[in-house]
């Protein structure tokens, strides 16, 4: 990895270390509904408790009006944590022993726009620039971009060991298997071409395969489409693409298990079939190496049975996994089956581009 690592660095005693992490949990009035990437970055903190570095986080949320103050009295069930309102307050600073939390980043307009004088008012607060938020890597934001050209710079444990696992896609243990699923279908679908001559089995399911079906001419009633500019039908043809056998499907509040051919225009496919999960579940116990991002169904709206079923099949399986993505990870994170894959990744789109360049902003701002 042609990166600084924070795990190489020797003197960090008394140092402030900026350490931008990904807190953008989601929040339920005074509840984190799930706290994984809270979770995630315990490791860095604790090397750098052990290193005597004063730890100054960085984090944004997606609801530019969301405050971090609850993330901060979560944190402190972990480790010793102070909430700081006014990032710029020096003040607030003072206990070395203490980790800060500061405010939601995207309070600032200079953030979103990688602002360069935004970019030089939080270098001053810090002395080393340490990147842990690989899932927000892919914007080029000021605390990701801008910020790590001003100080001396490292990538997080965490950071380090997403890129490390995510890249074993690249040259993957045989045979092979890429699940896509979800949405996003114009990013996965250019995915999914992209591996054909990588992966030995590619699946492609969720509501990204419908785009698919709808381009070959297939009924698929009320079913959600995503628009793509490109036409991917040719993958129906390939040998090694693999789509859902049996889909559930809704018609007037009523559910059930139909072949993609018989689908009707009222109809609505919501999750892939037993038959579907049946076959999967053979793939993954032939395959050496899987990579999974995207729920199988549409998961949000309590169609999970099939994403359950295929935890659940991970969970008994003894093949090297990786696994990403929003709905995905909520489910693992949900029925506590973490410890069962290899790597569960804290991307969904940074992941994601990654696969597809081999490189992130966050990353390309690291090797500067």
């Amino acid at each position: 990895m042609n990166i600084p690592l924070l795990k190489n660095t020797q003197d960090l005693k008394n140092k402030r270390v900026l350490l931008r992490v990904d807190f953008n949990v989601p929040i339920e009035g005074d509840t984190i509904e799930d706290d994984f990437r809270i979770r995630r970055i315990l490791p860095t903190l604790a090397f750098l408790k052990g290193k005597e570095a004063q730890i100054i986080l960085l984090s944004h949320h997606s609801d530019a009006t969301q405050t971090l103050e609850l993330v901060a009295r979560h944190l402190n069930d972990f480790i010793k944590t102070s909430f700081v309102s006014d990032i710029f307050n020096t003040h607030a600073y003072s206990q070395r022993d203490t980790v800060y939390l500061c405010e939601n980043l995207r309070f600032h307009k200079g953030e979103e726009n990688n602002d360069e004088d935004f970019a030089k008012k939080l270098a001053s607060l810090g002395d080393i620039y340490v990147n842990d938020a690989f899932s927000v890597s892919h914007r080029k934001h000021a605390s990701i971009v801008a910020l790590p050209q001003l100080l001396p710079h490292y990538a997080g444990l965490l950071f380090e060991d997403e890129v490390k696992y995510l890249s074993e896609a690249f040259e993957p243990p045989q045979p092979s298997l890429l699940i896509l699923g979800g949405m996003k279908a114009d990013t996965k679908l250019p995915l999914a071409k992209k591996f054909l001559d990588i992966a030995d089995n590619i699946f492609i399911g969720g509501a990204v395969v419908h785009t698919v079906w709808k381009q070959a001419g297939y009924e698929i009633g009320r079913s959600t489409v995503e628009e793509v500019d490109e036409n991917y039908q040719h993958l129906l043809e390939h040998e090694n693409v693999i789509m859902p056998r049996d889909v559930i499907i809704e018609k007037e509040g009523k559910v059930s298990i139909k072949k993609l051919e018989d689908v009707l225009e009222d109809e609505k496919i919501l999750d892939a079939g037993p038959e579907t999960v049946k076959e999967l579940s053979g793939l993954i116990k032939k395959s050496a190496f899987v990579f999974w991002n995207g729920s199988l169904g549409y998961f949000e709206h309590g169609f999970e049975k099939s994403t359950v079923d295929l935890i659940n099949i991970f969970a008994e399986s003894k093949t090297k996994t990786v696994v990403g993505g929003g709905d995905t990870v909520a489910a693992i994170s949900r029925f506590g089956k973490e410890e069962y894959f290899d790597f569960v990744s804290t991307g969904g789109g940074a992941m994601l581009e990654f696969l597809a360049n081999k490189t992130l902003p966050g990353i390309d701002a690291l090797k500067k």
